[in-house]
């Protein structure tokens, strides 16, 4: 694959992570939206060390590192949602407000 076509698949995926935050109203498939942001991320990070000698390769594993811990509070704080209410929406975070 070239740098191109490389991007071209990181753009896409970050677009269907905006997608996905826009649209859905569920946490979970926010938290899976940003991990597909986070991987397009990754993507380009890995494109430009492939292919423009950039040390892109610990940035990935840091970036990884970092999204592994987003998800692990992410997961708790929707479980904690589900306990109070019974469902993930997020309309229901906000009455849990105060």
């Amino acid at each position: 694959m070239t740098l191109r076509a490389l991007l071209l698949v990181a753009t896409a995926l970050f677009a269907t992570g905006i997608y996905g935050l826009v649209t859905r109203r569920q946490a979970v498939a926010l938290l899976l939206s940003i991990e597909v942001m986070a991987n397009a991320a990754n993507l380009v990070f890995v494109a430009f060390a492939r292919f423009g000698g950039a040390p892109g390769h610990p940035l990935v594993l840091f970036a990884l590192a970092i999204t592994v811990a987003e998800v692990a509070v992410g997961l708790a704080l929707v479980l904690l949602l589900y306990r109070r209410h019974g469902d993930t929406l997020l309309e229901l975070a906000s009455e849990a407000k105060g």
